[in-house]
């Protein structure tokens, strides 16, 4: 049995104690727990199973992730009776807790007869129209779901050509009916359980000149190269990422496009590109060089948003115009967890985004009446409205 009582912080407990009551209820549906990025999900995880005392399956969305929780369940629980179900892991074991990927188990509904309680860490990726998680969630039947997630929203677009960002439990279908444990932002970062952030927007970007896809949900490819080529963008990012790294210990930049990363690390001595397809070995060896200081500057391109753990990060530069909160919430949460050499994370937006989405501490999860979820910011509704309804931007830090 797990003994960290005196560790687990005091949010951790309750959300543990939420799930464990949920689970063992007769509340019909399925649920939701909101835990920001950097608040220890792994040790909710880790005690909900141990309080459970009953099977339960764990999905993570990537390899990394679930490593990451794996090896915190085992720093509390020990190996017995836990194990990891997932191809590219290269085990297969089913165990009372099972750790697993959703590729890997879709279609062996039975071989998971045994659980009745399932866990879902990122559960924004469960997609209530389709997808393997709905299928398999279906082929189970008789099983309660709670879904851990940091933005539980989904991007859902209409009939009508336009696209709105709705809340888990007020998608049509909906695959989790139940907020029953959140979180705000700005508790855990003025109590202390995450890192001061200081923002810098670079004013000179203006998205007013970027066009919209189809659906209203992103911006297009052309006329997001169209504009860089105009204001020359790509040597404004390596100027930016130039100086940051003469000043900060690490510099994590994001970019829409493969070539500004690699116009940036051409310009940077010692900077590495990350992409989709650069190799898992090398992915790894990169990440490492970079958590021990060799690697001063890496530039990826859709890759580090979800699974890079590194507390000590203390520099990120968005180098992308998004439509995108979640995107926009997980690059930044790249760099929020504390570290006792990190006096504060430093966001440099190079592409206009904190005034549609102001700063990450100030998002909040509102009820506005009979379950009806929302985010806002500063009173500024985010979700469960067009994305053309968004017109109170925020004023530059």
């Amino acid at each position: 049995m797990m003994n960290y009582q005196h560790q687990l912080r005091p949010y951790q407990k309750e959300a543990a104690t939420a799930a464990v009551d949920f689970f063992n209820s007769n509340i019909k549906g399925n649920a939701i727990e909101v835990l920001p990025t950097g608040s220890g999900k792994s040790l909710v995880i880790a005690k909900i199973a141990e309080e459970l005392n009953e099977p339960v399956l764990v999905f993570q969305p990537t390899k990394e992730i679930l490593e990451q929780n794996y090896q915190k369940f085992l720093a509390y629980e020990g190996e017995q009776n836990v194990g990891i179900y997932s191809a590219s892991v290269g085990r297969k074991e089913i165990r009372p807790v099972t750790f697993a990927t959703i590729g890997s188990v879709i279609r062996k509904s039975d071989i998971l007869s045994i659980f009745k309680h399932i866990i879902v860490d990122e559960c924004h990726y469960v997609n209530a129209k389709g997808g393997m998680y709905r299928d398999l969630f279906q082929e189970l039947g008789n099983v309660k779901i709670i879904g851990l997630t940091a933005t539980p929203y989904r991007l859902v677009t209409d009939g009508f050509g336009g696209s709105i960002l709705k809340f888990l439990t007020r998608t049509r279908p909906r695959v989790f009916q139940h907020v029953i444990y959140f979180v705000q932002n700005k508790d855990l970062f003025d109590e202390g359980y995450l890192a001061k952030l200081r923002y810098v927007v670079k004013n000179d970007f203006e998205k007013s000149r970027l066009k919209l896809n189809t659906t209203g949900a992103d911006y297009t490819d052309e006329s997001v190269k169209r504009y860089y080529k105009k204001i020359n963008f790509r040597d404004r990012v390596a100027q930016i990422s130039l100086d940051l790294s003469e000043k900060r210990k690490s510099v994590l930049v994001f970019t829409r496009f493969i070539a500004e990363s690699e116009y940036v690390v051409e310009k940077i001595p010692g900077a590495v590109i990350v992409t989709g397809k650069t190799q898992k070995r090398d992915r790894t060896n990169i990440i490492n060089g970079f958590k021990t200081g060799q690697i001063p500057v890496v530039c990826n391109v859709g890759v580090l948003t979800h699974g890079f753990d590194y507390p000590e990060l203390d520099t990120i530069v968005i180098a992308r115009p998004t439509m995108s909160l979640a995107l926009y919430y997980q690059m930044i949460g790249r760099g929020i967890r504390i570290h006792p050499d990190k006096e504060h994370a430093l966001i440099v937006d190079a592409c206009d985004n904190f005034r549609m989405f102001g700063p990450i501490e100030n998002l909040r999860m509102i009820d506005t009446g009979n379950g009806k979820w929302i985010i806002s910011s500063n009173g500024r509704q985010l979700t469960n409205i067009y994305y053309g309804d968004k017109v109170g931007y925020h004023n530059s830090p």
